[in-house]
């Protein structure tokens, strides 16, 4: 089997008034391909090179394109484990030339997550999808691209979907963005489970930080995917794996 792909930014998070910590979707998704053993090649982009270590620590190969800025979140969570979120700054846009097109050709499946809207437009996700399929991330279509207090919207291009094969989406994302046209949708709803084109898949519960389980469940399940697996049996593959991950 061809290894996975993940690209993305990488984000500074500040959880709850802490100490800035790593995050994005590169992140999140190489500590759950190590869990899994998954054999995967990662593309991430920030202003911060510390951060480039800490991903390269994880095992997995990584392509790192440098950039000017980092985006950055502040964030809290109450205790239904519903998310308040601010946007503090924003890195730029990927392009073409930000991806090093001999070790894309390597990927069959590429999780594509961006942290907000304009990250990746369609002209860039279309030259992605050439070779394989995609696992999109939908916070990317329904976050604004401005500093300030996160309020979602579904003001995106629809053309972004055009090459996708697998949307994943929270309840809350879903609920903005509507009905779309995709051969694989993805809801997920915290504790009350998933649906993958509407049938159900239960959660596994763990009391813990959920900060990262969206790009963790993406990867797992593009993962299961390329393995051969049906979307169910993926969705299901894919709770297990972050209920395990959260545990840690």
């Amino acid at each position: 089997m061809r290894p996975l792909g993940v690209i993305g930014h990488l984000s500074r998070d500040i959880v709850a008034g802490g100490p800035p910590r790593i995050g994005g979707g590169p992140w999140h998704a190489a500590r759950a391909l190590r869990l899994i053993g998954a054999d995967a090649i990662v593309f991430a982009k920030c202003g911060e090179r510390a951060y480039h270590r800490k991903l390269a620590a994880l095992g997995s190969p990584v392509s790192f394109t440098l950039d000017r800025e980092t985006t950055s979140f502040s964030f809290s969570y109450d205790e239904r484990g519903v998310r308040t979120m601010a946007i503090d700054s924003i890195g730029e846009p990927w392009r073409i030339e930000d991806v090093s097109a001999r070790l894309l050709r390597r990927a069959e499946w590429l999780h594509v997550a961006p942290l907000l809207r304009g990250d990746f437009d369609a002209d860039l996700l279309e030259w992605l999808a050439r070779g394989r399929r995609i696992v999109l991330d939908g916070q990317g279509l329904v976050r604004p691209r401005r500093t300030g207090p996160l309020v979602l919207d579904g003001d995106f291009d629809p053309a972004v979907l055009r090459h996708v094969t697998a949307l994943k989406l929270s309840q809350e994302e879903a609920d903005v963005v509507g009905e779309v046209d995709v051969p694989e949708l993805i809801v997920t709803d915290g504790m009350r489970g998933a649906t993958v084109n509407g049938e159900h898949v239960p959660a596994h519960v763990v009391s813990a930080d959920p900060t990262g389980a969206g790009d963790a469940f993406a990867v797992a399940y593009a993962a299961s995917r390329a393995a051969g697996q049906a979307p169910v049996s993926a969705a299901r593959r894919a709770t297990a794996l972050v209920a395990a991950l959260l545990s840690r």
